[in-house]
């Protein structure tokens, strides 16, 4: 069921590439990204009450409360940078960049969780970026 939900997310991520970049027009990003939180947060938790889970707010501990919260300011971060890329540059090689996260995510997993890496995830990882550096030069 995961890989559902997966290409769900690469669906409505793909979306929202376009839809931003036809939203922005003429539109400070950092404004732009601002209402596309509050949409996002309004959503988020319709969703908690809807399936009514927001009891659960109470059980979760301080460690994945810090984690959480750092979590919510790199996706900010990472939202006003990829609305002002966007105003700035091609939808394409955009999304090409902001997808590079894969292999930082990759590396990432390795230092600070210590997963492990096998030759086809190293094989993968440097065919998305030479993909990644076909696509942007």
């Amino acid at each position: 069921m995961w890989i559902v939900y997966a290409a769900l997310s690469a669906f409505f991520a793909a979306l929202t590439s376009i839809l931003a970049k036809i939203g922005i027009e003429n539109v400070n990003s950092n404004l732009a990204t601002a209402i596309r939180t509050v949409v996002v947060l309004v959503l988020a938790w319709g969703i908690v009450f809807i399936a009514g889970k927001n009891q659960g707010i109470y059980s979760i501990g301080q460690k994945s409360w810090i984690f959480l919260i750092l979590s919510g300011c790199a996706t900010g971060l990472s939202w006003i940078f990829y609305y002002r890329a966007l105003q700035l540059g091609e939808v394409s090689k955009v999304i090409a960049i902001d997808k590079f996260s894969l292999v930082i995510g990759i590396v990432l997993a390795f230092i600070i969780l210590r997963e492990n890496i096998d030759t086809k995830t190293i094989v993968g990882g440097a065919l998305i970026t030479i993909g990644t550096l076909v696509l942007i030069l």
